[in-house]
């Protein structure tokens, strides 16, 4: 098996599952109930959230365990607009977000926000001097992606938040969920207020995430209940799950260091081979605008979906966009937006590394993709 559609999950490593079945079965207790199950409980979850902050650079009291990407950035920006909507109801994201941030922001588009959407040029990045132009009095939030998922792009993270620092009744939101491990980004230095990390992208297991919220910063709760995650989050916490996702994190960010240049290097290859096969495409490059462990490329009038299927039944597993959007059969949103155009939008593979990604698994797809790009252009012929 070759698997390369690490950005929609990772497999969760030997020791995570350990972990979550050891906390399970031993810690079982609500860490919300007072006899000692309960306080064993708490006290897992009390050095999770110490151990993921120690990893995150932040302080404890800053992290809020979720249930993932999608909740995450929802209680990021849901709950900084209808928290500070008196302040001002203009927000500012990307038109290249996740489905998770976009839709989000198109229903607070709906119930009275003014949105500006930033545009991207061909490589997928925001301009600073658009976002500086669109900033204004009442601008209360600015979200943006660090690492595109459909393509690997990066954004300006650090320059952005450089520049709200001069916008103090601004808050900064970051989308972490692909570059978490893979691209180095410093929270506090950056000036971020708000940032979304999921599990399962780091080997963790699904249903699991966290929202790191600078101290002092108010947020409206999603769910309403208990006391639970700083009031921000109602609910018995998911601790076997949080658990997990902190040895996924203190493991994958072990990796990095190592991993980062075998990732590059894997990439570099991976788009040598590529762009000697006749009718390939590539949407997105290597090199500094670009996370390493993403890339993306295009059949030209072949269907994607007929693309995964061939490679399937040869053991290698890829995607089109994103997980949450794939089923969609609509061209990609992000593409299209990057001025690609309707082909290459509406015929796009993204293939998708981690830290167990090998040399041989890239030279495994290549060679598969030689021996069935060629059926499928013949095909179509």
């Amino acid at each position: 098996m070759v698997y390369l559609d690490n950005s929609a999950t990772t497999k969760p490593y030997k020791e995570v599952l350990e972990t979550y079945l050891t906390v399970s079965e031993q810690y079982f207790g609500n860490p919300s109930s007072l006899h000692a199950l309960g306080l064993g409980a708490e006290k897992v979850l009390t050095r999770s959230r110490e151990v993921v902050a120690k990893l995150l650079g932040v302080q404890a009291k800053e992290i809020i365990f979720t249930s993932g990407g999608t909740e995450g950035n929802n209680l990021a920006i849901k709950g900084i607009a209808l928290e500070h909507s008196k302040r001002g109801k203009h927000i500012i994201t990307s038109v290249v977000e996740h489905a998770s941030t976009y839709e989000t922001f198109s229903n607070l588009e709906s119930n009275g926000f003014e949105v500006t959407y930033l545009p991207v040029n061909n490589n997928g990045s925001v301009s600073i001097q658009d976002l500086q132009q669109a900033l204004r009095q009442d601008t209360i939030l600015v979200s943006i992606i660090h690492v595109n998922n459909e393509t690997g792009a990066l954004q300006p993270v650090e320059e952005i938040g450089q520049l709200l620092k001069d916008y103090r009744k601004t808050f900064f939101h970051v989308d972490h969920v692909q570059g978490i491990t893979k691209v180095p980004l410093d929270l506090k230095k950056s000036n971020i207020d708000l940032c979304t990390i999921s599990g399962h992208k780091f080997h963790g297991v699904k249903g699991t995430g966290a929202l790191y919220v600078r101290a002092g910063i108010q947020l409206s709760p999603m769910l309403h209940g208990g006391i639970q995650e700083a009031r921000l989050r109602a609910g018995t916490e998911n601790v076997p799950g949080i658990a997990a996702l902190t040895k996924a994190l203190r493991m994958a960010s072990d990796k990095a260091l190592e991993g980062k240049q075998r990732l590059k290097q894997l990439q570099k290859n991976a788009i040598a081979g590529l762009t000697e096969i006749e009718g390939v495409v590539l949407n997105s490059d290597e090199g500094q605008g670009y996370a390493p462990h993403i890339i993306n490329f295009s059949i030209l009038g072949a269907k994607p979906e007929v693309v995964i299927q061939a490679l399937s039944h040869r053991g290698v597993y890829v995607s089109t966009k994103s997980a949450c959007s794939s089923k969609l059969s609509a061209p990609s949103r992000i593409l299209l937006e990057m001025g690609l155009g309707n082909e290459r939008a509406g015929s796009a593979i993204r293939i998708s590394f981690s830290y167990e990604t090998t040399e041989k698994d890239i030279e495994t797809f290549l060679k598969i993709m030689n021996e069935e790009v060629p059926k499928l252009l013949q095909v179509m012929r």
